[in-house]
């Protein structure tokens, strides 16, 4: 098996922050820190009380690569399509042949077309995301790669993929997404799925930003709106903590 996903175990007081994994970029590090509280908060033996979680252009989900934003932001700079399927795949493997499947989203057998479901952007995107996009389910019968990674059905690494009942009872969101992203349409449809579930959720949508706008806010590359994006999440952050 070439994949692994870390448990990490809690000390006494049971903090976990972000920064005990400084080298990852941002989304990565928030679908891992995500995906850790979804499974705490239904651990018995973990008592903890979340006040809040906050989600920055984050990616949640990796069986279908081929949602609007992934289409219409496929060459875009700092994380084209191209580079995000690379990360998705050497999670699991260095094998080609699974970048190669993941590349023309041919990855995910028709036998799992159950799970299409909790990611299917037709019903949870807002209908000027959609456009003209047609949705298309899986029809692929190759169950190779699902039986030989099984972390590609793994709740822990595409929290998306979490039953809706596992969603009621996670506290307070704050989700940022940027238009210009090929993860945009992870966070928009994680944002209708917590929705749905009864969870409350400030959601951002910068009509102007890019993946990585917040490498731009300090010299030499400084960006007004990603001056702005800060100062509305700290102000967030002031308000709710």
């Amino acid at each position: 098996m070439d994949y692994a996903v870390p448990r990490y175990e809690l000390p006494s007081r049971h903090y976990f922050s972000k920064k005990a994994i400084p080298a990852l970029h941002q989304h990565v590090k928030d679908r891992i820190v995500h995906a850790l509280r979804q499974s705490l908060l239904h651990d018995p033996e973990v008592k903890v009380n979340l006040k809040i979680q906050v989600l920055i252009y984050p990616v949640l989900q990796s069986l279908d690569l081929n949602t609007p934003s992934y289409k219409e932001n496929a060459y875009m700079p700092i994380l084209p399509k191209t580079l995000m399927v690379r990360f998705w795949s050497e999670y699991y493997t260095t094998d080609r042949s699974l970048f190669d499947a993941m590349m023309a989203n041919e990855h995910i057998p028709s036998q799992d077309a159950h799970l299409f479901k909790y990611v299917n952007w037709s019903t949870l995107l807002p209908g000027d995301l959609k456009k003209n996009h047609v949705y298309q389910m899986p029809d692929n019968q190759n169950s190779l790669f699902v039986k030989k990674y099984p972390g590609l059905l793994d709740v822990r690494a595409s929290p998306l993929l979490a039953e809706d009942e596992k969603l009621t009872g996670l506290p307070l969101t704050y989700v940022i997404t940027c238009m210009y992203d090929v993860l945009r349409d992870d966070g928009f449809m994680y944002v209708s799925r917590l929705r749905n579930a009864g969870v409350h959720v400030v959601h951002e949508n910068y009509d102007s930003a890019f993946h990585g706008i917040l490498l731009m806010n300090t010299e030499p590359f400084t960006l007004s709106i990603a001056d702005r994006i800060v100062e509305n999440y700290l102000h967030w952050l002031d308000t709710n903590l």
